[in-house]
């Protein structure tokens, strides 16, 4: 049992009188979707999620929703430590071994939850192998449960499941989808690959949506291509997974809460804070508690606050460091006036290439701080991998608007601010627009007494 568990078991009994009235968690990610890709949030192409959509119908979409990370080991561990990379010290792509603070394992364990995950596990926890009281797909069934293939995801749902009613507890289950993280459909980052997982939507390049931020050329077209059928294949495993908890018999008991982690995996979405790297589409489904086919655009939610949220949910009391805030009260159809901005923070990529950005976001604007693009570096990540940046580095040596946007992507500028009623995309740079001065200054605030309060090291 870790050191801090024993000085906090006082506050982990705190757990409601109805505790038999419990309801199970049952929490669904995707890996690297961004939300418009979702049919619900606007995407061109039809019925590319219909059980995505379904679930949005079932219960409340927030139109406000945001991770905090724009990477995905130290974007999960704000969702499960309630803390910012930077308080929790998981920054980037590495263990500890000694964390001074309770996770959500510690904390459902002790509420009298069974824990269980299946996929991301190394990427989920502190450290690796973690306490859950069952892991799924790992060791010598690791052949079993192909984390490409829909059908793992309603057996290690069903195994899950049967594992919590066999201990007598309600179920605080992970199931974390891999698609549509690379590769994709027969897509590695430079060529096809062979892929017997085949997802129920197929689509030619012709045929896809190309984003602002990405030039529209053949090469381009392909590789999203790819993309669009990875999503279509998450949406797969999405129904697979509920219709595992449907025939359990528990869907009634069980609440659901889906996001994606962050953004694609291409320039301007994964391991940003532009708008496209973390807004994401967060769904909740409870039976009997949130009316269906609510749709909350009132109040802006973080991945900061899944584990207070869950926590309430859970009729667990909050343990001391907590930085999020918990959205309960919309769960239940209040109000909440304070919910109306997200902060955000990235600081290295998983090939420890450090370059730390603090953000904070409001409904109309998004203002990110990048004290790395002081001195003229250049941006080192994921979406550097892609055949989409190599052929923007193509593009640039003849086209001036190629290269403005690869001089964006590559360099920054240390304060960026944009207008996302005007500028969605976060291409067109304000913070010398005398017209938004007095925003600017209203965000910048914002975010530095954050970082002040959270102790934040990159904090001037």
């Amino acid at each position: 049992m870790h050191k801090y568990i024993l000085r906090l078991i006082p506050l982990f009994l705190s757990i409601s009188a109805v505790a038999a009235e419990r309801p199970n968690i049952l929490f669904i990610s995707v890996d690297d979707m961004n939300c418009d890709s979702v049919g619900e949030y606007g995407s061109p192409l039809k019925d590319i999620t219909p059980h995505m959509d379904q679930l949005a119908a079932e219960g409340m979409r927030f139109e406000y929703a945001h991770v905090m990370v724009g990477n995905c080991y130290p974007g999960r561990n704000v969702m499960f430590s309630g803390r910012t990379s930077h308080s929790n010290l998981v920054e980037g792509f590495y263990a500890i071994r000694n964390p001074h603070y309770p996770h959500l394992v510690d904390l459902m364990k002790e509420g009298g939850y069974f824990t269980g995950i299946f996929g991301k596990v190394g990427h989920t926890t502190p450290y690796s192998p973690y306490p859950w009281d069952l892991i799924i797909g790992e060791g010598e069934e690791k052949e079993d449960y192909h984390f490409k293939d829909a059908d793992a995801y309603f057996r290690s749902t069903v195994r899950g499941i049967e594992a919590a009613e066999n201990a007598e507890k309600p179920f605080c289950l992970l199931i974390n989808i891999s698609d549509p993280h690379l590769p994709f459909y027969k897509w590695s980052r430079r060529q096809e690959i062979k892929d017997p997982y085949v997802p129920s939507k197929l689509y030619t390049p012709e045929e896809i949506p190309v984003p602002g931020y990405l030039p529209d050329t053949p090469n381009v077209r392909k590789e999203l291509s790819h993309y669009y059928m990875s999503v279509s294949r998450a949406d797969d495993c999405l129904g697979e997974t509920l219709r595992a908890l449907d025939e359990s018999g528990q869907a009634d008991n069980t609440i659901v809460m889906f996001l994606s982690d962050h953004g694609m995996p291409f320039p301007f979405a994964k391991t940003c804070l532009y708008h496209h790297s973390t807004r994401t589409p967060w769904m909740v489904r409870w039976p009997g508690q949130i009316k269906p086919g609510t749709h909350d655009t009132d109040h802006m939610i973080s991945a900061l606050d899944l584990l207070p949220t869950l926590l309430d949910v859970a009729g667990i009391q909050h343990p001391q460091g907590l930085e999020g805030r918990s959205f309960y009260q919309v769960l239940k159809g209040k109000k909440q006036p304070e919910l109306d901005h997200v902060f955000k923070e990235y600081n290295e990529s998983s090939g420890r290439r450090r370059h730390p950005m603090r953000g904070v976001q409001s409904k109309r604007f998004n203002y990110i701080f990048n004290p790395w693009a002081a001195g003229g570096r250049k941006f080192q990540a994921a979406g550097q991998g892609t055949l989409t940046y190599r052929e923007m580095v193509s593009l640039a040596e003849t086209d001036p608007a190629t290269a403005k946007l690869l001089q964006q992507y590559d360099y920054r500028v240390v304060e960026e601010f944009f207008d996302i009623e005007k500028d969605p995309d976060n291409l067109n740079n304000l913070i010398d627009n005398p017209e938004y001065q007095d925003e600017i200054a209203a965000h910048r605030a914002t975010l530095g007494q954050f970082m002040e309060k959270t102790k934040d090291p990159v904090y001037p």
